[in-house]
């Protein structure tokens, strides 16, 4: 008897297209994981720029990588905008040729500057685009993707984007499953914090941040005499230096350039201290750990909007950037680190607005858009 080969799905070929920072890729790679998860026979292509994180986040994920040609869009007339008519139809043909070499099935975009041309290659070929958002002002590219697609997903609830469904942020699972209480004491060890004394780690971002840099290190003393242990992420190429050129040590102040893994800051932190990029904010959120933000005091307000919703709900504070100083660390932050029952309920509140399984109903919208 032979099998009826009707039966048997046709393997699904997806690509991806987004990247030039973290923010975009590590969403993406959530994605692709979730998909392979639903459709294990799945074949998986992503799609950046050359010069992006996703050269090096992607393979080392074990996806395969394509790079079509950056098309910055110009904000104002400039010989720049005089090229953008030709540049962008070059990055469309090369758009095109990448999705009929990989025969695909449907196109998933997180936005970023490859994604313009990748939409517009799907929409001649007429396949199905499926677009999530990351942040709270959606940007140029996906504005443009959403215009040519009803799968359309954002993270945030207040994002204003074309038929948007509120989905959350695709996260890796070490993140989006972690038990921060089960988790904590293997995590502050792995980071050389002590269990009995509270923890503040401060990062800004992986290219750090020097505004948080300097005001930390100021208020080292009072962090000090407040019995509060600090992890400090200074951002590589950033370490702080001592007048003679050491790195600088304080009691219970720690530095490092870099961690390989924030699951472990969000399960050793009793308060995190960090910029608000999308990504940011919604992993706090759905570990459920108090915060302080600081947003980014360049671009277009967007680190603020993200973080809105969750200081609203009361599960983090934010502060602007030219106002973090000593002081407010003494008065506001201090009292935060040092009172375990609003520490518990800010978690509460901001466990109460995360989502964790952002990258499962993101698989489905992309099921969804293949199912005939």
């Amino acid at each position: 008897m032979t099998s009826d080969s009707t039966n048997v799905p046709k393997p699904l070929s997806v690509v991806l297209a987004g990247g030039g920072t973290a923010g975009h890729v590590s969403p993406l790679l959530a994605i692709a994981d979730a998909i392979k998860d639903r459709r294990p026979d799945a074949a998986i292509l992503a799609v950046g720029t050359p010069s992006g994180m996703e050269t090096r986040l992607v393979p080392a994920a074990g996806y395969e990588l394509a790079t079509i040609d950056r098309v910055p869009f110009p904000r104002r007339p400039s010989a720049d905008l005089l090229k953008l008519p030709g540049r962008l139809s070059g990055a469309v043909r090369q758009a095109r040729k990448i999705l009929e070499d990989a025969r695909a099935d449907v196109l998933v975009g997180v936005g970023g500057y490859v994604c313009t041309p990748m939409y517009l290659a799907a929409r001649k070929l007429r396949i199905p685009i499926v677009i999530h958002e990351a942040n709270m002002k959606a940007g140029l590219a996906n504005r443009v993707g959403a215009r040519f697609t009803k799968h359309v997903a954002v993270a945030f609830a207040g994002t204003r984007l074309r038929g948007a469904h509120h989905v959350g942020m695709p996260m890796r699972r070490a993140i989006s499953q972690l038990d921060r209480a089960v988790a904590a004491p293997t995590a502050k060890a792995s980071l050389g914090l002590d269990a009995n004394r509270p923890a503040l780690i401060v990062t800004g971002g992986s290219s750090g941040a020097l505004s948080i840099n300097r005001a930390i290190t100021a208020a080292l003393p009072v962090l000090a005499a407040a019995g509060i242990e600090t992890l400090h992420i200074t951002g590589k190429g950033k370490a702080v230096k001592d007048d003679d050129g050491g790195l600088l040590a304080a009691d219970g102040y720690r530095q490092v350039e870099y961690v390989d893994g924030m699951e472990n800051v969000y399960a050793a932190a009793d308060v995190i201290l960090a910029r608000a990029g999308a990504g940011t904010v919604s992993e706090v959120a759905a570990v459920g750990l108090p915060a302080v933000f600081v947003p980014l005091p360049i671009g277009n307000g967007e680190q603020a909007l993200n973080a809105a919703p969750l200081v609203d709900a009361g599960g983090a504070l934010m502060i602007n950037d030219e106002d973090l100083s000593p002081e407010w660390l003494r008065t506001e932050l201090i009292p935060l680190l040092t009172d375990p029952s609003r520490l518990t309920r800010m978690a509460r509140k901001s466990e109460a607005l995360g989502i964790r399984n952002a990258d499962q109903r993101m698989a489905d919208l992309v099921l969804e858009a293949v199912t005939p």
